[in-house]
């Protein structure tokens, strides 16, 4: 009797969903050369949620556009990953937003984790999401 648990220990994959297919399917979106350019040596992803909640403009806040609000966000990253002490994949971004009718902006709190840039491709990329997200 052969046992396969040396290569599939928990039995066969039943189904994968890559990086490649969420940036395709609009679940992620690529920001990689703006993180270059704020210093960021690696592949950088936001998911769909923050590029919605807080890269997106509102259509009643005046004054700002996507690429400054997705610079603000990956600057903040940027930063949270300098000032991150603590052992883990997982850093805390925080930064303000100003998202309805002019308002004054509120604090929005983020994680930035470091994980394989896709299934095949274990090299680091960096992906910016929700606190409940995975």
């Amino acid at each position: 009797m052969s046992n396969d648990n040396n290569t599939h220990p928990f039995g066969p994959v039943i189904y994968t969903y890559t990086r490649a297919q969420a940036v395709a399917d609009g679940f992620q979106i690529e920001v990689t050369k703006t993180a270059q350019e704020a210093g960021i040596k690696f592949p950088m992803f936001i998911t769909r949620a923050v590029w919605d909640a807080y890269v997106a403009v509102p259509p009643e806040v005046t004054g700002q556009d996507e690429a400054g609000r997705c610079w603000d966000v990956v600057w903040m990253t940027r930063f949270g990953i300098i000032r991150h002490r603590q052992n883990g994949d997982r850093v805390p971004v925080a930064l303000y937003v100003r998202n309805a009718d002019n308002r004054p902006a509120r604090l929005v709190k983020l994680v930035a984790v470091c994980g394989p840039l896709d299934i095949d491709d274990p090299a680091p990329a960096i992906t910016v999401m929700l606190p409940d997200e995975d």
